[in-house]
């Protein structure tokens, strides 16, 4: 299988939803569907840890049986249970992005750094109960974005947008995002 070199499929995500339809499925399908998924992701979560350990030739061999598992548990589930059906209809959509993490260095299988990422700008979108228009909340999502973009590469995001906006009155022209403080 070709996998998605731009996409990873948050794995938290899944998991808490395979771990809610346990809570209330009470089929005989849905069980044994949820345990060798569990598996599959777990197993493919093992691997990810333990990447540098093995050999290249030893992960890749690993990381191959991973594609063929979730390929037969997603064709050749033959329920119809609606959770196990709507589960393996995501997966068959989202299969290309599900193991991107095995394949591409620096990729995490969950997303929780990106939500930790945006949370400031939603505890600040809350606190003051919401964006009032659509353009005030385009306009917040520029502004968090470059706030947060500076505090990354290790700037004062209020100096940097000062001195950029100072910038601009003398020249017209509005200067880009600078890399780092260096």
């Amino acid at each position: 299988m070709i996998r998605s070199k731009s996409r990873q499929y948050c794995l938290s995500h899944l998991l808490r939803e395979i771990h809610d339809v346990d809570q209330k499925n009470e089929s005989k399908d849905w069980p044994v569907f949820s345990k060798k998924l569990r598996r599959l992701l777990g197993d493919a979560l093992r691997l990810y840890a333990r990447r540098e350990e093995l050999s290249a030739e030893e992960f890749q061999s690993k990381n191959g049986r991973l594609d063929g598992r979730l390929e037969t548990l997603i064709f050749t589930h033959g329920s119809t249970d609606p959770d196990v059906k709507r589960i393996a209809d995501r997966l068959t959509r989202s299969m290309q992005g599900l193991f991107t993490f095995l394949d591409e260095e620096g990729v995490e299988p969950t997303n929780n750094h990106a939500e930790r990422e945006i949370r400031p700008a939603v505890i600040i979108r809350k606190n003051s109960l919401g964006n009032r228009s659509e353009k005030g909340a385009s306009c917040q999502a520029v502004l968090m974005s470059i706030y947060r973009t500076l505090k990354l590469r290790g700037l004062n995001p209020v100096d940097t947008v000062v001195d950029a906006l100072q910038d601009y009155m003398k020249s017209g022209v509005l200067p880009t995002l600078p890399t780092s403080d260096g």
